[in-house]
């Protein structure tokens, strides 16, 4: 997806002021003569539950049918909780911050492609706007990447000059947030010169320290990491999620599923790696070897992963280098590495949903859907047309 211009913007934001009114706008109609969706065929509510049909009144879901005199449109399909994409960052670009427009035009592209639930895991800019707005996902909000200077991409973080200060920051950062904290646990330090390689970048006690700062504060913690090196550090901290977690060997693996920690695999990210590596192989071979091996062996890691037992989690990584509204191609590429179809709808939607505390689609909650034309639990490349988007009980995008 190429990323906007100004007269996309404009055009955007004149088409939203011109669309679909959010249900909760009627409300002031009588109930028998409010506006009524009507979604019927399959409904896929678990992994156990599948209904014949569902309404969407005043934007919550029901399954009894309403009482009304006013308009009702059919949706027909195979239904599902709206998608969550787990590892996504409105708001940044491939150099840092973008402005609001831009944010919204991310979150916009993320809505159309099904996705109506993102954990913004760390971005530059303040998205609480977002929270506002009737026509766009729902965010949970990770506040700022935490880092230090010259060890991450530049422009993304909030860089810590001294590592001592992460605890407090962390505190900051999850008072700001939506009840989760993004840590960058590791990155090429470049200071080793041709020896230059993925290393930590906090100390083990002062990780221990800031994860607890933020469990203290009712909120959780996850970290980018793609070596080995730092995950020890990181369990033995009390970690509560890993994105990527391309470094985890047999043993770290059963541990993670031990303690039930789950992980973001984000293969499109890792897909870069090959390039990433040629990239920086001539001035840093250690480091490109590693990225390389991380590269050949994303498939089979991943089922590695799934098959001990680990919790996977959809993410794009979206934002930066990689474009909105992939999560379809996210799911597909899970699929590709081996883990059933049916598994993975699963984990884009109503496992995810149910591990952020988020409702899927439950009595008298909000109506966020997805409807498709083939079964998602068969073919996963559906994911890629949805027939219909509804989000708080109004069609936000319509496919064929």
């Amino acid at each position: 997806m190429r990323e906007p211009e100004g007269a996309d913007l404009r055009e955007a934001a004149m088409r939203d002021a011109a669309g679909a009114v959010p249900v909760a706008a009627t409300d002031a109609a009588p109930e028998d003569a409010a506006p009524v969706l009507h979604v019927r065929g399959h409904v896929i509510l678990d992994d156990f539950t599948e209904v014949g049909e569902l309404w969407c009144v005043g934007g919550l879901v029901t399954f009894e049918r309403p009482r009304h005199s006013g308009e009702v449109t059919t949706v027909e399909g195979w239904a599902v909780p709206g998608l969550v994409d787990v590892h996504c960052h409105v708001g940044l670009g491939p150099q840092g911050a973008v402005g609001a427009a831009m944010a919204e035009w991310q979150a916009r592209a993320d809505r159309d492609a099904g996705t109506l639930l993102i954990r913004d895991a760390g971005s530059p800019i303040d998205t609480s706007w977002i929270h506002d707005r009737a026509d766009l996902p729902r965010l949970i909000r990770a506040g700022h990447h935490l880092a230090r200077p010259k060890r991450y991409l530049r422009g993304y973080a909030r860089e810590l000059a001294d590592v001592g200060d992460l605890p407090a920051i962390v505190t900051e950062e999850a008072r700001r947030g939506d009840g989760w904290v993004k840590l960058i646990a590791d990155w090429i330090d470049r200071d080793l010169g041709a020896e230059g390689d993925l290393r930590p970048l906090w100390p083990d006690n002062v990780l221990a320290d800031a994860i607890a700062a933020a469990h203290a504060d009712g909120a959780r913690v996850t970290a980018h990491t793609f070596s080995t090196e730092a995950l020890p550090g990181l369990l033995a901290a009390g970690i509560d999620c890993l994105e990527h977690g391309t470094g985890l060997t047999p043993e770290l693996v059963e541990e993670v599923a031990r303690r039930g920690i789950p992980v973001t695999p984000t293969l499109l990210q890792i897909g870069q790696f090959d390039a990433i590596a040629a990239q920086g192989a001539a001035e840093y071979p250690a480091f490109a070897e590693r990225m390389r091996w991380l590269h050949a062996r994303r498939y089979q890691h991943v089922r590695d992963l799934h098959d001990a037992g680990v919790q996977l989690l959809v993410g794009t990584d979206a934002g930066g280098t990689i474009g909105h509204g992939r999560l379809p191609d996210e799911a597909a590429e899970l699929v590709q590495a081996g883990i059933p179809t049916a598994e993975v709808l699963a984990m884009a939607s109503w496992r995810t949903r149910a591990y952020l505390g988020v409702p899927g689609l439950v009595e008298g909650e909000s109506a966020d859907l997805v409807v498709y034309g083939v079964d998602p639990r068969k073919d996963i490349r559906v994911l890629g047309v949805p027939r219909a988007v509804v989000l708080r009980g109004v069609v936000v995008a319509r496919g064929s």
